[in-house]
């Protein structure tokens, strides 16, 4: 039976406390940028900039990367989604990923987004960080910490997505709805 991590306001709680550590590490948020992997990353990092900017005062820019064609480990997709609209030399990217599990889709992600310019720092955030990590890629900002074994499935439902926000933990063996 899937266990409910985070509902609606729980995921509002976690990401606004995200929004404080990201403000507190980067001394506001000058030269910060945000870029979500897609698929439901990128909804995560709007909410992320939107905090951002009500709480700063001026636009924080995000943008959504599609880490697919990057991939060392799956086929490559022909169809890249990737829109950064913004200039990303010299910016401080904080690049948002609804789960982190083994660190492959992070490392694509970084490659792709290097395509666009360097920037000064790359920050991770992850609403939720399950473990088991294949490459030596750790989040510097986590929603929520969550013991799995590796055949667990974690679901992460986003309203503009599934009509609804919520995170579960679906043990292995059973399915995933």
């Amino acid at each position: 039976m899937a266990t409910v991590l985070l509902d609606s306001e729980a995921m509002k709680r976690t990401l606004g406390r995200m929004v404080h550590q990201i403000l507190d590490r980067n001394g506001g948020a000058e030269d910060l940028v945000v870029v979500g992997v897609l698929r439901r990353g990128y909804p995560v990092a709007k909410r992320l900039a939107f905090m951002l900017t009500q709480a700063e005062g001026f636009t924080v820019p995000c943008g959504k990367i599609d880490a697919r064609p990057s991939r060392d480990d799956r086929p490559k997709a022909e169809d890249d989604q990737t829109e950064i609209p913004f200039e990303v030399n010299g910016k401080h990217v904080v690049m948002v990923d609804e789960v982190i599990y083994t660190g492959r889709t992070v490392r694509a992600a970084m490659d792709a987004l290097m395509k666009f310019g360097r920037p000064q720092t790359i920050q991770l955030a992850a609403l939720i960080d399950r473990g088991h990590r294949e490459l030596p890629i750790q989040p510097d900002y986590v929603g929520r910490e969550v013991q799995t074994e590796r055949g667990d499935h974690i679901v992460v439902k986003v309203k503009e997505i599934e009509g609804e926000d919520a995170v579960e933990l679906v043990p292995a063996g059973e399915d995933v709805k």
